[in-house]
């Protein structure tokens, strides 16, 4: 796609709307560029998580309101093709839940040649199809790891499976992907344990992200007060390791990266990062446009406005219609999350329905 300049349309927050510039990128009104498309792909997941679901799951999508693999295809084709997006995740729920991720991937591979495709992902059963996955066109993983004590995980995910998520870790590093990062929400019960999750991941070769706990957990239970912030995680490391600070990998990247003095991972300093999702928010660099499982896009995390994309696609409109529709929801993309302000509010919908 060629490039295109993009007005300066920032505003304040609180300002009067302005016209929508005419460029097919997804600008919003405060200047940002979506170019980073996140999808869900299905609420299921083989775990139960604390902080993510209720022990019975998620309510159920009907079959008939998710999106099938080709509306998938076609929709990730269309936002690279037609809207700018140079990256895609696909997310859950957990991605490995749908039989057809495969087929998915090896479709978005076909459909954009050059497009990175990345997952995030449990790794529960990891082992047994990531070698589909990179031979079907998967460049990246993210596996979703608290605490490395057994004990610890199964209370935390309600389900005795850590071993198989050490495996997948391992298999997708022999699989050749790079990187593998290991994503951990540290709460007060499991921060002790942070050092030995970071020791764990330098002698596995994977870059370690701690990520704040947000307010989208399905049983509401998060609170401000009791949440584990970036510096009590830097604090807890910090008793074990020498942390330098390295910046950010790019200006729109969540994560805080801090080298690990004395460690490599690949021939290269070893890093840590921490995403201060609440603390030291990043919403102003913000450049990520989400699709749940149901079609809708979603501008914000924390945003409950959501438009149909897949009913206009299902209806037999064209892409440039689609596009258009699209371009109108980011447009209306809030400042920021707002939390700890006094109009903040929980989204309806919590983390594993929307999709990270």
């Amino acid at each position: 796609m060629a490039a295109v300049t993009v007005p300066d349309t920032r505003r304040a927050p609180g300002a009067g709307p302005h016209t929508r510039p005419a460029t097919p990128l997804l600008v919003d009104s405060f200047g940002r560029v979506a170019r980073d498309l996140r999808v869900s792909l299905t609420e299921k997941c083989s775990l139960r998580c604390t902080y993510c679901m209720p022990e019975e799951g998620l309510p159920p999508i009907p079959d008939a309101a998710r999106m099938t693999a080709d509306e998938v295809i076609r929709l990730v084709a269309l936002a690279h093709r037609e809207l700018g997006v140079h990256e895609v995740r696909f997310t859950g729920g957990e991605p490995l839940m749908r039989s057809d991720l495969e087929r998915i991937i090896a479709g978005t591979r076909e459909a954009c040649p050059d497009l990175p495709i990345a997952m995030t992902s449990n790794g529960v059963g990891l082992e047994h199809r990531v070698g589909r996955l990179v031979e079907a066109g998967l460049d990246r993983i993210n596996i979703s790891l608290d605490t490395v004590d057994r004990a610890e995980f199964a209370e935390l995910t309600r389900r005795d499976r850590l071993p198989s998520v050490l495996r997948g870790v391992r298999a997708a590093v022999e699989a050749g992907l790079d990187p593998v990062k290991v994503n951990a929400v540290p709460l007060r019960a499991t921060l002790h344990g942070a050092p030995d999750l970071l020791e764990w991941a330098l002698a596995e070769g994977v870059q370690l992200r701690f990520i704040e706990e947000m307010p989208l957990d399905a049983e509401a239970t998060w609170s401000r007060a009791e949440m584990v912030t970036a510096a009590d995680v830097l604090d807890s490391l910090r008793t074990r390791f020498e942390l330098v600070p390295a910046g950010r990998e790019d200006p729109s990247a969540p994560a805080e990266l801090w080298r690990v003095a004395g460690h490599t991972v690949g021939g290269a300093p070893a890093t840590v990062g921490v995403i201060a999702t609440v603390t030291r928010n990043f919403c102003a660099a913000c450049d990520r446009t989400r699709l749940t499982a149901e079609g809708t896009v979603r501008s914000c995390l924390f945003s409950d406005d959501e438009t149909d994309v897949l009913g206009v696609l299902r209806s037999g409109a064209p892409d440039s219609e689609v596009a258009e529709i699209w371009r109108g929801a980011m447009w209306g993309k809030q400042a920021g999350h707002g939390i700890g302000g006094t109009a903040f509010h929980r989204p309806r919908r919590s983390m594993g329905a929307i999709g990270g």
